[in-house]
This record gives structure tokens, C-alpha cells and sequence, in this order.
């Protein structure tokens, strides 16, 4: 009888398979969607928190480079384009209410994302932080591409700024929800603007879950917040660093 080959040799085949890659992703984002679904939805129970926990422990346990990892996970990263784009059609939808709105939204956006960056910036010059980890923090709500350009022109760090990017997305996908009851905002354009200027992507995915409403807001909202911001950082980040001691 032949026998089997060791466990070992065969990992060492499939590691070096960018399929490999792309499978955790997807294994990794089902099982963290079926706990989010067993959890009732609850936002504490955010299936991008815990998809990226689950991704990171199996490279931590397997030993896979995330070169090797990201050989074949990068199609899911390609698609982020074209999911952005397709954000349109929701957007189309509701273009009567948006003219309406314009002024408002026009107003929540400018002192949303000024915010966004002054206040980070702020609190890292602050705390002793110097200014590349501020030019790397202060893009933080904008999607993770724009962030990613901006921190480098500015002298930052990119993937701590991508990093950043991700926690901001979750921490508001997680906690807006509870936010927004304690300030009692029950309107579902306002929380997704809001949502959709503060957390980008992942906060847009949530709100896409509450309502096709809201998710078309945030939409509007990370989409005009990723310009804006790649407009004010530039001349914001330098301003507060400078002022502050």
C-alpha cells in the first residue's frame, strides 16, 4: 500500500495556490456572516471585525506569507472598484431627494469630514504622536485607496493609514447605531450620510443592511467624503500640526 503523503506536504502545495488565498476570504467572511446572522444582526457582532480576526489566525496558525495570502485574495480587493461604481444605482434612485437636500448635505459634509480630520490629527499631536503618524491618521474616513495616496503624499504611513481606515469603518459600523438612538436621529438619510462621511465602505455595507435607503446616503456620503477629503487633508494636516504645541 502507498502511503499517504504528510499533512505538511500537502499544506506546503496548497499555500503556494493563490486559490488558496481567495478561499480563506470567502470561508472566513460565510462564517463570520453566519454568526452575525445568529447573533440577530447585532452591529457588536460585525461580520468584517470578525472575518479579519478569523483571516489573520489562520495565516498566524498556517505560517502562509501575506504575500502568498494576497496572491489570491487580491480579487476580492479588485472588486472593491466596481462595487463602488455599482453605488450609483441606488444613488440614481433617490436623486429627486437628493436635490432637495442639497444644502444640509452639502453642510453635514464640509464640517463632517474638517472634523474628521482636525480632531484626529489634533489628538495625535496631543498625545506626543509626530507628524507623519498625524498626515497618517488624519485621512482616516476616507475609503481606504484615497486614504491610502493621500498619507503618502503627505509624508505618512500607508498601511497604518490602512489600518486605520478599517478600524474606523468598523468601530462606526459597530457603534453608530447606539450613537445615533442616544441622540435620538431617527431619520435614515441622516444616518446614512452620517455613517457613509465617518465610515466609508464598511459603515455603507451596514447601512445597506438596515435599509436601501440609508445605504444610498452613505453611499453619497463616502463617495463625496473621499474627494472632499483628499481636497481638505492636504492643507488641513500641515495647518493643525503647525498650530499645535
Amino acid at each position: 500500500m502507498h502511503k499517504l503523503p504528510e499533512f505538511g506536504l500537502i499544506w506546503v502545495y496548497l499555500a503556494a495556490s493563490p486559490l488558496l488565498g481567495l478561499t480563506m476570504t470567502l470561508c472566513a467572511y460565510v462564517g463570520a456572516h453566519w454568526l452575525y446572522a445568529r447573533s440577530h444582526f447585532s452591529p457588536l457582532a460585525n461580520p468584517v471585525a470578525i472575518a479579519i480576526a478569523l483571516v489573520c489566525g489562520m495565516l498566524a496558525v498556517s505560517g502562509m506569507s501575506y504575500r502568498n495570502y494576497f496572491s489570491g485574495a487580491q480579487f476580492v480587493h479588485f472588486l472593491l472598484g466596481p462595487a463602488t461604481v455599482a453605488l450609483a444605482i441606488p444613488l440614481a434612485r433617490q436623486l429627486p431627494r437628493l436635490r432637495r437636500s442639497f444644502l444640509p448635505l452639502f453642510c453635514g459634509l464640509t464640517l463632517g469630514s474638517a472634523t474628521a480630520i482636525v480632531s484626529a490629527v489634533a489628538i495625535m499631536v496631543l498625545m506626543g504622536g509626530g507628524y507623519q503618524l498625524a498626515a497618517s491618521i488624519g485621512p482616516k474616513s476616507a475609503t481606504t485607496p484615497i486614504a491610502m495616496a493621500v498619507s503618502e503624499k503627505l509624508g505618512g504611513l500607508p498601511a497604518v493609514t490602512a489600518i486605520l481606515v478599517i478600524s474606523t469603518g468598523i468601530f462606526g459600523a459597530v457603534f453608530a447605531r447606539f450613537l445615533f438612538n442616544w441622540m435620538r436621529i431617527d431619520s435614515h438619510e441622516v444616518r446614512g450620510f452620517a455613517l457613509g462621511v465617518a465610515s466609508h465602505g464598511i459603515g455603507t455595507a451596514r447601512a445597506f443592511q438596515v435599509s436601501p435607503e440609508m445605504g444610498a446616503f452613505a453611499g453619497l456620503g463616502m463617495g463625496l467624503n473621499g474627494i472632499l477629503t483628499a481636497i481638505l487633508a492636504p492643507w488641513l494636516i500641515p495647518l493643525v500640526v503647525r498650530f499645535l504645541p
